[in-house]
C-alpha cells in the first residue's frame, strides 16, 4: 500500500471529522478507520500466526474487514484449522467478502459436524450471491430443526429463485420462530414468478 496515498487520504478526511453533519461525520470516521486497517495487514497478520486465540479472531475478522486478494490465503488457512472457534471466524470473515472465489471453501464446511458452524457456512455461501450457492442450500430448507433451514431460508430469500416460493410459504408453518421469521424476510426478497 502507497503510504503517501494513505496519508493524503487520511489528511483530507481528519478535517470531516468535525463536520455539522452527523453522517459525513460518520463516513469520514469509518474511512479513516478502514484506512487504519489496510495499512495494517502486516500487523493483523503477525497477530494471527502469534496472538492467543481472542488476538486470532479478532485478526481473522479483521482480514474479513479489510478484504481484497491478499486476505484470501490466510483466511483459506484458518478456515481448515481444527480448532472451531478459528475454523467459524474465517467462515463469517470469509462471506464477509461476498467473493464468489470462497464458493470451494465453503462449500466443505456444509457437513461440518458442529451445525453451528454449518449455520456460519450457510450464512457465508448466501453472501457470495453466487447461483451455485443457491443450489447448494435448497436442500437445508428440509432440515426442521430452527437453525439450518432457518439460515438457508434466510441465504436463499436473497439468492434464490421464484421456484423457492412454495417451500417458502410452507416453512411459514414451521414449529420453530425462527424458521417462521426467515421464511416471512425471505418471501420479502424473493422475485415474483413470470
Amino acid at each position: 500500500m502507497d503510504e503517501n496515498a494513505t496519508r493524503k487520504r487520511r489528511e483530507q478526511l481528519i478535517p470531516l471529522l468535525k463536520d455539522p453533519v452527523e453522517e459525513v461525520r460518520q463516513a469520514a470516521a469509518h474511512s479513516l478507520e478502514r484506512l487504519e486497517e489496510l495499512g495494517s495487514f502486516a500487523k493483523v497478520t503477525e497477530m494471527l500466526k502469534k496472538g492467543d486465540m481472542g488476538a486470532k479472531i479478532k485478526a481473522i475478522y479483521a482480514l474479513g474487514r479489510i478484504g481484497g486478494d491478499e486476505v484470501l490465503p490466510p483466511l483459506f488457512y484458518c478456515a481448515t484449522r481444527p480448532e472451531d472457534d478459528i475454523r467459524s471466524a474465517a467462515i463469517e470473515a470469509l462471506g464477509m467478502l461476498a467473493d464468489p472465489r470462497t464458493l470451494p471453501a465453503l462449500k466443505k464446511h456444509l457437513q461440518e459436524p458442529n451445525t453451528a458452524i454449518q449455520v456460519k457456512a450457510i450464512a457465508a455461501l448466501g453472501n457470495c450471491g453466487a447461483p451455485e450457492a443457491a443450489a447448494l442450500l435448497t436442500g437445508f430448507l428440509d432440515a426442521g430443526d430452527g437453525f439450518l433451514d432457518a439460515e438457508a431460508a434466510k441465504a436463499l430469500g436473497v439468492i434464490g429463485s421464484a421456484e423457492l416460493e412454495d417451500k417458502f410459504l410452507s416453512l411459514l408453518a414451521s414449529p420453530h420462530p425462527a424458521t417462521r421469521e426467515a421464511a416471512a424476510f425471505a418471501l420479502s426478497h424473493l422475485p415474483f414468478k413470470r
